[in-house]
């Protein structure tokens, strides 16, 4: 497979069915299946009337490989925006032939593209090949932070306190 057949396109709302099945797809690689609760609808919401992220797909030969979903978030430390990379997924058939490294290209230049001071993604610890892709890419663990969630269901305790 020659990876110059390797195009980009961003995600229109006719989109929203492949894009939740690649995050299904994802979810079920990372043995997290149970935990995925959007919904077209909510997909359609959030990406498309509110903006509140960007999805490109990778295509070879015009047909839908992978996708990155992605986001701004910001620096006070920079003071300037950066992107989030939420997810990232090629089909399994596909890897291992440099489109992880192609759609890694792709955010690069659109970061730079929108001045950008980073591009920060998070990994599951027990998934190796992607923490060694990240490294190869120059992703530098940062060992001295613990990532903190708050879900949904604690806002109105939190609001209440």
């Amino acid at each position: 497979m020659n990876k110059n057949n390797l195009t980009f396109r961003y995600a229109t709302v006719d989109d929203i069915p492949l894009v939740l099945s690649f995050i299904k797809e994802l979810a079920e690689y990372e043995k997290m299946s149970e935990d995925v609760i959007a919904t077209e609808d909510l997909l359609r919401e959030m990406l498309f009337e509110k903006k509140r992220a960007e999805v490109f797909f990778a295509l070879l030969d015009e047909s839908e490989i992978g996708f990155a979903l992605f986001f701004h978030n910001f620096s006070t430390f920079l003071g300037r925006a950066g992107l989030y990379l939420e997810d990232i997924y090629i089909q399994p058939q596909y890897r291992g032939n440099g489109y992880g490294k192609q759609i890694f290209k792709e955010l690069s230049s659109i970061a730079l593209e929108r001045g950008c001071g980073r591009l920060e993604l998070l990994c599951l610890d027990w998934n190796q090949p992607s923490i060694d892709f990240y490294k190869s890419m120059g992703a530098e663990p940062l060992n001295e932070w613990t990532v903190h969630r708050i879900t949904s269901d604690k806002f109105k305790s939190i609001i209440e306190k």
